[in-house]
């Protein structure tokens, strides 16, 4: 994998992760009611879940690969339709009111890791999701694990250090995200990033 390449799935990575979506909610729940002593937790399961659902979503390509290099050239600009797609639905449904936190149960850190890991790694979306983003950055006449190392290394330790980022946070945050204009145009953001790197991708296939 060039840098070039990696750069862009850093780059993309971390524009998806900073939008508030509902992993973010519940790392902000649980540190608002425990504190930080379970920021490292929440970030823990957050890690274990994007793993676990990040390699399952890439075993599948793997084998579509082995089956059909043309089949996985297709999926190439089906994800890249669906990356603007989802992009505009980002930026449509930015949301005119600030976000509403919800209440946390009051539980211990095990407690947090266990339920952050299995609503991350289950999460169906978030699997469709690696399947159709994944393949942009993947030279499917190269070795694909080696290639999927890198990525899911790079995903996951974004990720963490997302959720850890929020959950220190958590008390300052709550008085950012709940102010409407901030949420919209960090929702618009994240949107019009979806949509540029689906656009770019296309182009980028062309041969």
């Amino acid at each position: 994998m060039d840098l070039t390449t990696w750069a862009t799935f850093v780059a993309a990575s971390a524009a998806l992760l900073l939008i508030p979506g509902p992993t973010v909610l519940l790392v902000l729940s649980y540190a608002l009611s425990k504190g930080r002593t379970v920021a490292v937790a929440s970030a823990a399961g957050v890690a274990t879940g994007d793993f676990i659902a990040m390699t399952a979503s890439l075993a599948g390509l793997g084998a579509l690969v082995a089956a059909s290099a043309t089949l996985f050239t297709l999926l190439k600009w089906a994800g890249a339709v669906y990356l603007v797609w989802l992009g505009i639905r980002l930026v449509r449904s930015a949301p005119a009111k600030g976000m509403i936190l919800p209440d946390s149960p009051d539980v211990r850190a095990r407690g947090v890791y266990l339920h952050n890991a299995t609503v991350t790694a289950l999460n169906p979306k978030s699997i469709a999701f690696f399947v159709a983003f994944v393949p942009q950055f993947v030279n499917v006449d190269a070795a694909l694990w080696p290639q999927f190392a890198v990525l899911i290394a790079t995903f996951v330790t974004l990720a963490t250090l997302n959720a850890l980022t929020y959950a220190l946070a958590a008390a300052r945050l709550r008085r950012w995200i709940t102010r409407p204009d901030a949420l919209t145009w960090l929702t618009r953001a994240g949107g019009a990033s979806l949509i540029g790197m689906g656009a770019l991708t296309a182009t980028l296939r062309r041969v």
